[in-house]
């Protein structure tokens, strides 16, 4: 009996390690459909970075109640690894409560302290379930949060609830179990919660029932990281891993900056006498993203790290004022238009090859993929042109993402590659390419200086 547990575990855990691992490596895949971008970084700052967002959740503390519930979560779940690696190494070994006698006196420190974390974590899961379902905050109820968002978002909170409960009931069946059979069953020592909670939940209970819920605590916590590590490439809380890279790999220039393009510098250049001018024949290339494949990986990898929080929205004046922009619908739309991508390339069909690179024999890859679909089918422009840049999305993202980005390259694609936009803004356009000024008037824009010279 005892190595059949052995063997089941062994199965089921390394099926689980390996899916996920899979699901992990088409993640990774979805991000680099996006184009290469050269990164210069201060490694100093992105350590920093790192250590103090990431981390250390700095720009969480702007808002002091969820920031707390959060941290509570958050460690929590840190210290709880801990946990696990004994589970892990007690199913792989057979053998129960590998540390325990290795650690004496320390490992009820450590246990004790995942307990106090584990209560403190479920004081912030209740009030993070109250905050989304009864009192309802408003940017956690935006239309784009609505059906598999906030589904998602109170599945997570839910299953938090079933790992604290197979925490204690493991734990708390345990202390009980230490008196009954001192010979299978460790001394822990007095652990702060499940020493009390333990007598007071099953106290009085048979061993072969204490010894059925401390199996089923066991299986519950292992079972529910298992079903965690896979639902994560699937969920908003990929952020647990993804804000990492992502403030490592945050652009460190100033906020306000927004990157020039090259091509359109050196137009302006030629126009301007300052340099050669462009040759004819030379075809000019797509200006600013349309889809995925335009955007650099950076931009995709933010989609990937968003977690819906919605603080970018909340300060958004033009959500505010009733427009249709929300900078946290961007994120969600790229992150869906990459997996859209990502799971048709899985499937291989040859009707997602550009028909012109359509041959017996070629497969199917990012390089020739088309499905007749962009970004705009996602973000309509009335969103895009609502965007003011005043950057308070940018200042707002607690781990660094800038949704600023792909928005302008997305109007950039549509203003200067496709020659649209808003029909206020074309006479603007088209006066500043003749006359070199916003303003529609006959005069050239320097003419005021020849006069004063004359």
């Amino acid at each position: 009996m005892h190595m059949i547990q052995v063997i089941i575990f062994t199965i089921i855990t390394l099926i689980a390690f390996g899916y996920a691992g899979l699901q992990f490596s088409k993640l990774r895949r979805n991000i680099l459909l996006g184009k290469d971008e050269k990164v210069e970084l201060n490694t100093a700052q992105s350590w920093k970075n790192l250590l103090l967002v990431a981390f250390g959740q700095k720009k969480m503390f702007t808002r002091l109640v969820p920031a707390f519930m959060h941290l509570f979560i958050y460690v929590a779940f840190l210290f709880t690894q801990v946990e696990l690696i004994e589970i892990l190494l007690d199913g792989f070994l057979g053998i129960h409560r590998f540390f325990a006698d290795k650690l004496s006196s320390l490992y009820t420190i450590i246990i004790s302290t995942i307990e106090v974390l584990s209560v403190l974590a479920f004081v912030g899961t209740v009030v993070f379930l109250v905050r989304r379902n009864i009192l309802r905050t408003p940017r956690l109820h935006k239309p784009e949060m609505k059906g598999w968002p906030t589904l998602d978002g109170n599945l997570i909170l839910i299953f938090e609830i079933l790992l604290l409960i197979g925490i204690f009931s493991m734990n708390g069946a345990d202390t009980l179990l230490q008196k009954a059979d001192p010979e299978h069953y460790p001394n822990t020592g007095n652990l702060l919660v499940s020493s009390w909670l333990g007598p007071a939940l099953f106290g009085g209970l048979e061993q072969s029932t204490l010894m059925g819920i401390e199996r089923f605590g066991w299986w519950l916590h292992l079972g529910m990281v298992l079903v965690f590590l896979n639902y994560l490439p699937h969920s908003k809380h990929l952020h647990i891993f993804m804000a990492f890279p992502n403030t490592y790999f945050a652009k460190q220039t100033a906020k306000a900056e927004i990157d020039n393009m090259p091509e359109v510098m050196n137009e302006v250049k030629s126009m301007m006498g300052l340099s050669e001018s462009t040759s004819d024949s030379e075809e000019l290339p797509d200006f600013g993203a349309n889809d995925v494949f335009t955007l650099s990986w950076r931009n995709i990898m933010g989609a990937y790290a968003c977690t819906e929080c919605g603080r970018c929205t909340s300060v958004c004046p033009a959500n505010q004022t009733g427009k249709v922009l929300s900078p946290r619908k961007i994120m969600m739309d790229i992150r869906d238009r990459a997996a859209e991508v990502g799971k048709n390339l899985d499937s291989g069909d040859l009707k997602f090859i550009r028909e012109d690179l359509r041959d017996e024999g070629v497969k199917l890859t990012k390089e020739n993929y088309d499905d007749g679909k962009s970004l705009f089918d996602y973000i309509s422009r009335e969103e895009l042109h609502a965007c003011t840049t005043c950057m308070a999305c940018v200042e707002a993202c607690p781990i660094l993402i800038n949704p600023l980005e792909p928005i302008v390259k997305l109007r950039r694609y549509e203003i200067l590659t496709e020659s649209a936009g808003p029909s206020d803004w074309l006479p603007m356009f088209n006066s500043i390419e003749n006359s070199g000024s916003a303003w529609q008037i006959p005069k050239d824009r320097d003419a005021w200086r020849k006069e004063a010279v004359s």
